[in-house]
């Protein structure tokens, strides 16, 4: 039988075959993308996806919101367990649309914000000169240090102690190491600043306990719902109960109109997820998968940003091996081994062709590699690395390649069969 898909628009439908064949046969190590349970995808493609509900449960401005209030009381309710914390709103569009609610939640436009630089780690709405944030708050960014690749606390607080921002952002979107929110506290204290925490990349490690959680030392704590999280492509705000009401006004109606009802629902799901056995071993796995892949590139004689990981990402520097980041992205891409070029601290080259690659091991953890597989994926970076312009080495890598992603295959609901027209 034809899919409703594939019978009113096969163009479209092939696309989809193409790229569910993409990502079943090939190794994605970009560290914020995952795959998706069958019941989060199921949830997302369901009939909520039809509803309006703008505002919030037994406060909506539509009605027919006695299921979706329902729903949305319920992924709240999860989030505020797994997180333990006061409370959650799971309406954010994204993790950059949390961002911005969270400061514009405690603080006024034309406040100061700071943040970790975008070139050492941190993220775009981290107050960057190229985002909105910038525009809407002053900012002042904080580097990593260049000699050892890790935070210096004592630095940061001379720096706040000196613009005296009135939000201080914990949190990054590329550094390998774990980031003390204790610490990040008392320096918000200490200069009567609030604490927001972005945690959208080690969130599924935070809610695991693998990682210390922000929740307790910050007043508002930022995520997607994806990436370690493994849920859909949605945002989500945790926060003390005294800044519930500012959270809620800043996200609706502050900077949204109504929700995404199908995210939220499976959001839902996915929080139903993270609070079983299952997923913290899941997350377990991330690290040590993440450690046995930095151990073996280290080994292989390639530069890591801080000499390894905490977490889920690292970040190669390819300085000494002098391979533009971009090149060897295309190289791995090519041998079916999918990257993002990145830029390094301290990296002289233009943002679209930096120095550096950044790579991850979530999606490969969901997929069961383990350490073994890990450590030949480093294997298989050395050999693109070593052969970047000989492209029967990449083909050849390609090969072998696919036949491990063979073992390891995605679960069945990513791949659309093919067409069984006669």
């Amino acid at each position: 039988m034809l899919t409703a898909l594939e019978q009113y628009d096969p163009s479209i439908y092939e696309l989809i075959r193409q790229e569910a064949a993409r990502q079943s046969g090939c190794i994605r190590l970009i560290p914020s993308e995952n795959y998706v349970s069958r019941a989060v995808m199921q949830a997302s493609g369901s009939c909520l996806t039809n509803k309006y509900a703008e505002g919030y449960p037994g406060k909506r401005y539509y009605e027919g919101q006695q299921v979706t209030d329902l729903i949305e009381t319920v992924a709240r309710e999860r989030a505020k367990k797994v997180f333990k914390a006061d409370h959650a709103n799971v309406q954010p569009y994204s993790g950059s649309v949390a961002n911005l609610a969270a400061y514009s939640a405690l603080i006024e436009p034309g406040d100061m914000i700071m943040g970790m630089a975008l070139p050492h780690g941190g993220h775009l709405t981290h107050g960057w000169k190229v985002s909105s944030t910038s525009r809407f708050f002053r900012s002042v960014s904080y580097p990593i240090n260049p000699a050892t690749g890790r935070l210096d606390y004592d630095h940061i607080r001379d720096l706040a102690k000196k613009h005296h921002p009135k939000v201080i952002i914990s949190g990054a979107t590329a550094y390998p190491r774990e980031i003390d929110f204790e610490v990040f506290e008392g320096i918000a204290k200490e200069v009567g600043a609030y604490h927001v925490s972005d945690i959208a990349h080690i969130a599924g490690l935070v809610v695991a306990g693998i990682h210390k959680s922000p929740v307790p030392y910050a007043d508002i704590v930022s995520t997607t719902s994806h990436k370690t999280l493994r849920g859909p492509r949605g945002g989500m705000l945790l926060c003390k109960a005294e800044h519930a009401a500012k959270v809620d006004r800043a996200v609706f109606p502050g900077l949204q109109g109504g929700p995404h009802m199908h995210t939220v629902t499976a959001i839902a799901v996915a929080m139903a997820e993270a609070d079983t056995p299952e997923f913290q071993a899941y997350a377990r796995q991330i690290v040590k998968n993440a450690k046995a892949l930095a151990a073996k590139l280290l080994e292989h004689g390639f530069d890591l940003l801080s000499g390894g990981t905490d977490n889920h990402l690292m970040l190669i520097d390819l300085r000494k091996k002098g391979i533009p980041g971009k090149k060897l992205a295309k190289a791995l891409d090519r041998a079916r081994i999918v990257t993002n070029y990145n830029t390094i601290p301290g990296d002289d080259a233009p943002p679209m062709n930096p120095n550096g690659v950044r790579i991850g091991t979530p999606a490969i953890t969901t997929r069961g590699f383990k350490e073994a597989q890990a450590e030949q994926v480093a294997t298989f970076i050395k050999r693109v690395a070593e052969n970047v312009d000989n492209e029967s080495v990449i083909e050849e890598v390609g090969k072998e390649v696919l036949l491990l992603c063979s073992q390891f295959p995605v679960p069945d609901h990513f791949i659309m069969p093919n067409s069984t027209r006669s």
